[in-house]
């Protein structure tokens, strides 16, 4: 779904069908946003209430985390370029009401297997909704505000993480955790329905999907490969920006059982606490996007620096907090909580100018396609991982020891942005050039 070519259509600073249908379309998208992460995230603060009704090990209850990022990342191309042959609208209907479905469906559950399942198509509903949904949002309105709101669109997601963390322990503590499930999906399936209003864009907007109606799944992944050999400088940062993914997805999914184990919170106010966190993140996330794009300013090698030092900043400040009392330090609970807080605030230091960063290294023809890569990473390396590998951590040497060393990720991380500042200029100037077409490719790949 390529949306630098819908920036590039002709006379295109207006409104698609006007003003109304256009902040129409905007309100009904970024609430299924806020919908989808709630969806996702109301899981993290029922741990203590499942692992307690099924006798679950941690790497169980991660994995309920992780399998809604696996379908997500291996549905989310298939699902693109389904809508781009038909309705954005309808396709946006469909994939709303199958996650809906999926997650009041969690409610009738009876055993693990039964509610990993109903995860699993949690997920694969919500695929490809964030291109779809910012594809739509852009056709409606004028090149000069789009950037603006498609940044709001993506910032809602935090805003449904926190909803999610927090409703889920909330809910639980009134109803029970089953009930939880079914509270929170039903606004889903309301939004759906009520999303069949949304005009669908049909005229010179839906001209670049004509090219992925001619490009199969097959051709689509040898031009991801493509693209990577291509820009060493994107490859590394996928890779940088999963690893710190799997440190933000662990402390997010682990903290509320954390708060819940180790500090005797009962479940509802950990949730609470643990929300906290999650939304210094994502005030995190957009403080330091802003600093990483000051200190390239000048120098565009040094956003990537300044990056890696990030990801050991918030390594240093999350072990220290979980693993203080191994060094000899005692901690009380408010200092301890204080430093996870300013460990979260840090650790979403990569989310904003990983994007940014692919996109400059990216030829602009391809640069949804790029993100999608970007995106495929996120989810099947980083957000599906963390969560399942503190959990196999805590297994093995309880919660505390791995909350102390998923951070180490970040290390991995801070070595691949330092691999990508050294080819980053170089790329980024490369990415103006043309892209060359696999053998057999159509010019539309191109």
């Amino acid at each position: 779904m390529d949306l630098h070519a819908l920036e590039q259509r002709p006379g295109d600073d207006d409104y698609l069908f006007g003003r109304g249908p256009a902040w129409f379309a905007f309100a009904m998208t970024l609430a299924l946003m806020i919908v989808d992460y709630v969806d996702r995230q109301v899981i993290v603060s029922l741990f203590p209430h499942i692992k307690a009704a099924w006798n679950l090990s941690d790497k169980q209850l991660g994995a309920l985390v992780s399998v809604v990022s696996v379908t997500v990342a291996l549905g989310a191309l298939p699902v693109a370029l389904f809508a781009d042959r038909g309705s954005r609208v309808k396709s946006i209907v469909v994939m709303a009401t199958v996650w809906s479905l999926a997650t009041v469906s969690c409610m009738f559950t009876r055993s693990y297997h039964q509610l990993l399942a109903a995860r699993s198509l949690v997920g694969l509903g919500e695929a490809g909704y964030g291109s779809v949904g910012a594809a739509l949002i852009a056709s409606h309105f004028p090149a000069r505000m789009r950037g603006a709101l498609l940044a709001g669109f993506f910032a809602s997601a935090s805003v449904g993480s926190v909803l999610g963390v927090m409703l889920g322990g909330l809910i639980a503590a009134k109803w029970g955790w089953q009930a939880a499930f079914g509270v929170v999906g039903l606004p889903g399936l309301v939004l759906a329905l009520a999303y069949l209003k949304v005009r669908d864009y049909r005229t010179v907007a839906l001209a670049p999907a004509l090219d992925a109606k001619r490009r199969s799944l097959g051709e689509a992944a040898r031009h991801i490969v493509a693209l990577l050999v291509r820009s060493p400088t994107m490859l590394w940062v996928c890779v940088g920006g999963a690893a710190q993914l799997i440190v933000v997805s662990a402390l997010w999914s682990w903290l509320p059982s954390f708060l819940n184990r180790v500090h005797g919170i009962a479940p509802a106010p950990a949730a609470v606490k643990a929300a906290l966190v999650v939304l210094a993140g994502a005030l995190g996330a957009v403080v330091w996007g802003i600093v990483v794009d000051r200190a390239g300013s000048r120098r565009p090698h040094r956003k990537l620096a300044v990056m890696a030092a990030l990801c050991v900043v918030a390594l240093a400040l999350l072990a220290f907090a979980f693993g203080a009392e191994r060094l000899g330090v005692t901690l009380t609970p408010t200092a301890q909580f204080t430093l996870i807080v300013l460990g979260g605030f840090v650790a979403t230091c990569t989310v904003g100018p990983v994007s940014a960063i692919v996109i400059d290294v990216i030829h602009p023809g391809v640069r949804a396609t790029g993100s999608s890569v970007l995106a495929l990473f996120q989810n099947l390396f980083g957000l599906a991982t963390g969560p399942f590998v503190a959990g196999v951590l805590s297994d093995a040497w309880g919660l505390t020891a791995a909350l102390t060393v998923t951070p180490v990720f970040g290390l991995l991380a801070a070595l691949a942005f330092l691999l990508a500042a050294r080819s980053y200029e170089a790329d980024k100037h490369r990415a103006a050039e043309p892209l060359p077409r696999p053998a057999g490719a159509t010019p539309a790949l191109a």
